[in-house]
């Protein structure tokens, strides 16, 4: 029998209205809803510009809590129209406690879990170690009325022991919220290796946990107002993607898209039936992997 569910990605380009970023991102939810989704994807931190490209404390006025304001917005949203958001949120913890933190939202309005992103980069315009203490809920998966999310953010999306512990854990599909993009002074060379790494990455995980992966990143130029460096044009690509790596929609790089795909999850046994590789694990051999490096 078939366990088939419409997912759809919302990709958008942010501005620094707060309101208008929301008010787009729900208008994007309800052309999803049109078009049958049950499950919906937004991008990275989709109500605010991404303020990681520069160390700026005045940027940790925008942390909000969970529960709080976005989290009721949406989660009233999901509620009228019976359908699962996952959404990525600037999470005001404490004071001075702040995490990147995925926020799932069920069909009736409720909080069905978080995850607080793990792998925290810090590199040239990507200072988000200055903003985001590293996550502690591990790598479990949520369970909704859809089914169970492997939900991971962004940087997270190059590590595979990642979306394999989220695999072992159950997900029935891995989700990727995403701020990813290239500077105007690569090459376009650097730029089409970039991205096709980023892509043959996460459909990787697709093949090696016979998972499907659903991937929303953001579009569109967004300045360095400090001047460092060039800013930031985001390559969009939002993708979904078989659990044989297929891609199944694929979005511009240039413009915003609303993806929407029908995914049929009972697949995921037929390909693990064929190449099965949790079958075939040496879970007996793997202890190095708990060493940052293995020194000769």
């Amino acid at each position: 029998m078939s366990r088939k569910i419409t997912i759809s990605t919302i990709q958008q380009h942010c501005t620094q209205d707060r309101d208008a970023n929301l008010a787009l991102t729900l208008q994007g939810i309800r052309q999803a809803h049109e078009r049958g989704a049950q499950l919906v994807l937004l991008q990275e931190l989709h109500t605010s510009l991404y303020f990681c490209q520069r160390e700026d404390v005045r940027q940790f006025d925008l942390a909000e809590t969970i529960p709080g304001p976005s989290t009721r917005t949406l989660g009233d949203l999901a509620a009228q129209l019976g359908i699962v958001i996952v959404a990525s949120l600037f999470e005001r913890r404490a004071p001075g406690l702040y995490h990147n933190t995925a926020v799932v939202l069920d069909r009736d309005g409720s909080i069905a879990g978080q995850y607080r992103k793990m792998h925290i980069p810090d590199d040239p315009g990507y200072y988000e170690k200055f903003y985001f203490t590293p996550g502690d809920l591990g790598f479990t998966p949520i369970q909704t009325s859809v089914g169970k999310l492997g939900v991971l953010v962004c940087w997270d999306q190059w590590y595979p022991e990642a979306a394999r512990l989220m695999a072992l854990a159950g997900a029935d599909l891995l989700l990727y919220p995403t701020a990813i993009g290239w500077g105007r002074n690569d090459s376009a060379d650097e730029q089409t290796r970039q991205r096709d790494a980023w892509m043959i990455s996460q459909r990787a995980h697709a093949v090696a946990n016979g998972l499907p992966v659903v991937v929303c990143n953001r579009t569109g130029f967004e300045e360095d107002l400090s001047g460092h460096s060039s800013g930031i044009e985001f390559w969009g690509t939002s993708f979904i993607a078989g659990p044989q790596g297929e891609i199944l929609a694929k979005a511009p790089a240039d413009q915003a898209e609303i993806l929407t795909v029908d995914i049929d999850l009972k697949r995921s046994e037929q390909v693990r039936r064929i190449w099965p590789y949790l079958r075939d694990r040496r879970i007996d051999s793997y202890q190095g992997l708990l060493q940052r490096y293995l020194d000769s």
